[in-house]
């Protein structure tokens, strides 16, 4: 199984993560962001985003770091992670698109900016970063875990753009619970990280 991956993409490192955690072989290709490669004929194929990561599972091709995570649960870590009732999968689910909108567009684009000069409005991020961070730890304060009272993929999910926020000029000492549950993750058996962490 391979994952096309970028070494400093928060999206790339959360399925290096949690393949990490649970224990999932996978044959790492880097791609070479700088020179475009993302951008080639043969990604392109793969993924018509021109995005990473991209997953390829035997012939059975996967774009998006939340999707991947799904299907990397469902079918090789099962309930550990995924839960099957549509009442948990749906509390697990809700985070992966808070993921995916309040995160991206919050202490992500900001690290976006920051770090790689994209052409954002950094005062817009800030504020959406200061509301989800916000919410994130009044959760925090009342849940071990995000969803479920236990770890799952919304952790996974969640947890590589708020703990590189610093890298957006974010600071993250205000936010008491979210410090607790970032050391809880990273306590898990098999954590890596990733540069920047």
């Amino acid at each position: 199984m391979k994952l096309y991956d970028l070494e400093l993409s928060g999206n790339c490192y959360k399925v290096r993560l949690f393949a990490a955690l649970a224990n999932i072989d996978l044959e790492l290709i880097a791609v070479d962001f700088l020179a475009g490669e993302h951008k080639s004929t043969e990604l392109l194929k793969l993924n018509p985003f021109g995005e990473l990561p991209i997953l390829d599972d035997h012939g059975f091709i996967l774009r998006d770091s939340q999707a991947i995570l799904i299907y990397l649960a469902n079918k090789y870590a099962g309930e550990a992670w995924w839960p099957s009732s549509p009442q948990q999968q749906a509390e697990v689910s809700q985070w992966l698109f808070v993921t995916a909108n309040e995160i991206q567009h919050g202490p992500c684009a900001a690290r976006l900016i920051d770090l790689f000069q994209y052409p954002l409005d950094k005062q817009v991020a800030l504020i959406k970063a200061e509301r989800i961070l916000t919410i994130l730890n009044t959760h925090l304060s009342e849940h071990t875990w995000l969803a479920i009272n236990r770890p799952t993929i919304a952790d996974i999910a969640v947890y590589p753009y708020v703990a590189l926020a610093h890298e957006g000029s974010i600071d993250l000492s205000p936010y008491v619970h979210i410090q607790a549950w970032l050391k809880r993750i990273q306590a898990l058996p098999n954590y890596v990280s990733m540069p920047g962490l």
